[in-house]
């Protein structure tokens, strides 16, 4: 699949069809989310798997959306590890960008995922929960499985590239002209 169309047809997908996730794919989605860019190429990111029922029913207490939490048969818990950390807000950037990677190749993995970030509110219970080291700080879980196309809604639409200037004001503007 074309790049662009990837993007383009990458949307957030909260229902799942309850069919595991195979190792192959997974290894395919994270070696995406490593090849993310980072600051001085320092991969602060670093990622659990998470495919035990008992795992997954106890981060959903950790989220108001624990629907579909539960309903996705893989998470991806994604943590900045400060030991890597060589400028905090370039590596959460980076760990964005991994997590991009991430989310556009299950597009091409015909698979449907999600970014979860409300449950950070509760990142100390999840960081219990996963017994991670004090160095790991929650970014995101990423809910990830075959779509459920049945329960899938249209995509919402995107602005105008011109409504993305500061506003009526200061519309978007060219430095230079393109021709």
């Amino acid at each position: 699949m074309e790049l662009i169309k990837a993007i383009k047809q990458r949307q957030s997908i909260r229902n799942f069809l309850k069919i595991s996730v195979n190792r192959a794919d997974i290894n395919v989605i994270l070696d995406a989310g490593r090849y993310a860019p980072s600051g001085l190429n320092n991969q602060p990111w670093r990622y659990i798997v998470i495919q035990n029922s008992n795992t997954i029913e106890k981060l959903a207490t950790c989220t108001k959306y624990s629907n579909i939490v539960k309903n996705a048969p893989l998470l991806i818990a994604v943590f900045l590890d400060s030991d890597a950390s060589y400028n905090y807000i370039k590596d959460i950037q980076a760990i964005g960008a991994s997590i991009q990677n991430m989310l556009l190749v299950c597009v091409e993995l015909n698979l449907g995922s999600v970014w979860l970030g409300e449950i950070l509110n509760r990142k100390e219970m999840v960081n219990l929960i996963l017994d991670v080291p004090e160095s790991f700080e929650l970014m995101a879980i990423l809910a990830i499985g075959h779509p459920d196309k049945e329960k899938m809604h249209d995509r919402k639409p995107r602005k105008d590239i011109f409504e993305l200037g500061f506003n009526e004001k200061f519309p978007l503007q060219w430095e230079c002209e393109i021709k």
